[in-house]
């Protein structure tokens, strides 16, 4: 009997033994939990608050965590200036390569980069897309006193359009229309962001908001698109979005095939549109997992329905999708570079 209790013993201790070595196996099993458990992670947006990046990026901040292993904290940032590209070259150079950092930038920073006189200084294709919140469309929208009804009233008479700064959309699209497309825009730059530009428009400061996302506006006057009291000339996109079925794209409005191409080109931006990205240098695993958790969270109906409530539509794309994108703009011909360019130098 007690060579039966030993041997019962002993056989207990080794299943102990073995559960236990489980547990830490198990423990280990998981090192993305591991690291993300306890930290505050940060989303840099590179536009001041309240447009449409700063409505993404929070929105990222709000509903990452719950998606990520670990479930960190997450704060936003606002770090505007540059038409974001100071921000993005804080996630380049500054910000730590671990995966504790995000952005939400602007749509066009490809077109940026390669129009950059000196790129290797800033390789935008080492930045890594997490994945995007919503292929977005920027319109030029004006105000509802605004006597101006149509593209071809702006070319007709001097309007006053408020501009971000930099070589973002709130700039780059109103002077390209400008210069390609006969619109007769005396541009007033340097707000910090489109939520700026429209409260200018509404002190009177200008008449009309170069580049304004189409959510920001049905965030705050729905009845400008719905019920058509403001007018809305153009939208940044290659195809017309259903909400603005008789509104053009700056792509066709230009005068010329340069300048159409050149249109053209800064309307695919609408596919970027509000994205997140990372930091270079991310540990491969690392990536995977936020990109996974990312794609989650936009396909949880639980939390699309949610936003839906709030009025802030999702439509998600993966980061590779954004990645890819990202290269071919890159490879944008150096003629219609060129152009670009000389738009930021007049």
């Amino acid at each position: 009997m007690a060579g039966k209790r030993g041997a019962f013993r002993k056989t207990f201790l080794v299943a102990m033994a073995a559960t236990s070595l489980c547990g830490v196996v198990t423990a280990k099993a998981d090192p993305i939990e591991e690291f993300y458990k306890g930290k505050t992670l940060r989303v840099i947006v590179g536009y001041a608050v309240g447009g449409g990046y700063d409505i993404y990026g929070r929105v990222f901040a709000e509903g990452f965590s719950k998606y990520l292993p670990g479930s960190p904290t997450i704060i936003v940032q606002n770090m505007p200036g540059g038409g974001s590209f100071v921000a993005a070259k804080y996630l380049y150079g500054g910000a730590p390569k671990d995966g504790t950092y995000f952005g939400s930038v602007s749509q066009t920073l490809a077109l940026d980069a390669a129009m950059n006189e000196d790129p290797n200084t800033f390789d935008v294709t080492k930045l890594n897309y997490v994945g995007r919140l919503l292929d977005n469309v920027d319109v030029g929208a004006g105000m509802p006193r605004m006597k101006h009804k149509s593209f071809q009233d702006l070319r007709q008479t001097e309007v006053v359009v408020g501009a971000t700064g930099g070589a973002s959309p709130g700039y780059l699209v109103p002077a390209a229309l400008q210069r390609f497309a006969g619109a007769k825009f005396k541009i007033v730059s340097g707000y910090g962001g489109s939520a700026d530009a429209y409260l200018a428009a509404e002190r009177g400061e200008v008449e009309m908001i170069g580049s304004v996302g189409l959510i920001f506006i049905m965030q705050r006057n729905p009845d400008w698109v719905r019920e058509k009291k403001a007018p809305i000339f153009y939208q940044t996109a290659i195809k017309r979005h259903p909400l603005l079925p008789d509104v053009p794209t700056i792509g066709e409005l230009g005068t010329s095939a340069e300048g159409t191409a050149v249109l053209r080109a800064i309307g695919a931006s609408s596919e970027i549109g509000r994205s997140i990205i990372t930091t270079p240098g991310v540990p491969q695993e690392r990536l995977l997992a936020m990109r996974t958790a990312f794609q989650k969270m936009v396909n949880d109906p639980v939390f699309v329905e949610a936003m839906k409530k709030r009025e802030i539509p999702i439509f998600g794309a993966s980061g590779e999708e954004m990645d890819e994108i990202t290269k071919e703009v890159m490879k944008t011909p150096a003629s219609v570079l060129e152009q670009m360019k000389s738009l930021l130098k007049s």
